[in-house]
Parts: C-alpha cells; sequence; structure tokens
C-alpha cells in the first residue's frame, strides 16, 4: 500500500530546525550542496533520518523526496530507524577481523542479546559491523558514536558496553570525549561542540598510518620496534604511558582474544 504524506514536525520543532537549517544553507553557494548536513541535523533531532525529515531537508532544498532518500539511503552513517544512545561499531575488516575483531563482535552479539543493527531493550546501545574504521594501525577497533576505542578485546568490549548501559564514564582512547548519538549528530551537521576541553582534545593516526605521510615530507622513518610477542623489548623502545602506542609498535595480545584463530601459521605453505 502507498505510504501517506509524512507529518510535519511540530511548530516549535520546525522553527528550530528551520533557523538552524538555514545558518548551514547559507554556507553554501549552491543550496543542494547542503544536504549531507541537513540530513545529520534531522538526525540530530530524532536519531535517525525519518522520512518528516527527509521531507523537510526536500522542502527547503527544493529537491524532490526521492532525491533525498537517494542520498540519505546511500550511506551508512545515516540510520534508517531508531536506534540508542550510542552506536557502537565493531570494525570486521581483514585486519581488525584477524586481530580478534571477528570474536568481539560474536561476543558483543551474545552479550547483549541483539544481532548486528539492533539496539537493547533498555535503548542504550545499537550495535552493528564496519567495513573499515580507518584505524588499522590500533587493530582491533570499536567506536562508539565515531569516537575510537582501540586495541580492543572481547572483555575489554565487554565492560565498554556495560559501562555505556549503566551510565558509568567512559574515555575514548583518542579524540573528543563521548557524547551521545544525537549529539554527535548535531556536530556532524556543522555546529560547534561547545563542551569544555572537546575541541581541544584530538589523537591522530599511528606510525605505520603515517610513514608515507613522513616520507614525502623528507622526514626520516622512525625505527621499528616491532618484536615477537614472546621477546624482550628492546632497549630504546618507547614506555608504557609515553604515548599511546599501537598494537603494532608494541604488540600486544590481541590475537588472543579469538582462540579459534590464533596467531601464526597453523600448516604448512599449500596444505
Amino acid at each position: 500500500m502507498p505510504q501517506l504524506p509524512a507529518p510535519d514536525y511540530p511548530a516549535e520543532v520546525r522553527a528550530r530546525l528551520e533557523a538552524d537549517a538555514k545558518e548551514i544553507i547559507a554556507r553554501y553557494p549552491g543550496t543542494r550542496s547542503a544536504l549531507l548536513p541537513l540530513l545529520h541535523l534531522v538526525q540530530s533531532e530524532e536519531g535517525y533520518v525519518s522520512r518528516t525529515g527527509m521531507a523537510f531537508c526536500a522542502e527547503l532544498l527544493e529537491l524532490t523526496t526521492a532525491e533525498v532518500t537517494a542520498v540519505a539511503t546511500f550511506y551508512s552513517m545515516y540510520r534508517r530507524k531508531p536506534g540508542g544512545d550510542y552506536q557502537v561499531g565493531v570494525c570486521t575488516n581483514t585486519l581488525c577481523a584477524v586481530m580478534g575483531g571477528d570474536a568481539i563482535f560474536d561476543e558483543l552479539k551474545q552479550h547483549l542479546g541483539v544481532g548486528n543493527d539492533e539496539t537493547t531493550e533498555d535503548g542504550k546501545v545499537t550495535l552493528e559491523h564496519i567495513e573499515c574504521n580507518a584505524a588499522c594501525d590500533f587493530a582491533p577497533v570499536v567506536m562508539v558514536n565515531w569516537e575510537f576505542f582501540d586495541n580492543q578485546t572481547p572483555d575489554s568490549a565487554k565492560r565498554l558496553v556495560d559501562d555505556l548501559r549503566d551510565g558509568r564514564a567512559v574515555e575514548p582512547t583518542r579524540g573528543a570525549p563521548l557524547c551521545t548519538y544525537k549529539e554527535t549528530a548535531r556536530i556532524l551537521a556543522g555546529f560547534p561542540d561547545e563542551r569544555p576541553g572537546a575541541v581541544g582534545a584530538t589523537g591522530g593516526a599511528g606510525p605505520a598510518s603515517l610513514i608515507g605521510l613522513r616520507l614525502a615530507k623528507g622526514e626520516a622513518p622512525r625505527p621499528r620496534v616491532v618484536r615477537p610477542r614472546d621477546s624482550e623489548a628492546p632497549q630504546d623502545a618507547p614506555q608504557p604511558g609515553s604515548q599511546h602506542l599501537s598494537s603494532h609498535d608494541a604488540p600486544g595480545q590481541t590475537s588472543a582474544s579469538d582462540p579459534a584463530h590464533p596467531a601464526g601459521p597453523v600448516a604448512e605453505e599449500g596444505e
């Protein structure tokens, strides 16, 4: 059956969103270019991009709802249904998977009692697998509302989601302090993060990701400190706590998080 037209926002909500939308649209020489941040704006209102939100974007940008829907359904960063306050994304791409990401995802599904793209009954956590978090240096990686939690294990990931559900303070490994999914969506729409210290908080990529950039700048590559997991650390290795090391700089027991798939070859080549 054809769907009825989407209902409009309540008058006070619409007035507030229109004021924000006009500020966003004014940033661009062409109004159509404002569609992506406008979708984040409506997502910050309802926690997902609803039919009402898409109709709102279409009206203000003089687009058809089909054009807006095509964009909203193309990008995975836009939800199509209500979700939790915290979107927990587990990287299951190649490197994270073999380092334990698959085990983390499987254990979180069982621990939370949800499947992929499903939300816990208390409305706190939405779990999803992500193809790549662009943080291979720190595999396996979990993201919460797009903030990094590096070098995870099944146990640490379960503690993380338990803390989120119980309202305990959680600090990302790198980047800005954690906020709710709706608050994150408003920041992605282009509005300032006014929380104290949030803008100053940062955290870059790991050395393996940056080596090409450093070589292009003519910088000498850093000495490698990678060593077998059961060997002694070299004397010049960075000391714990001196910086945030990736698992490649100072290998941890991440692969041990997946007992069914231990690190290292298990058969002769060709078998």
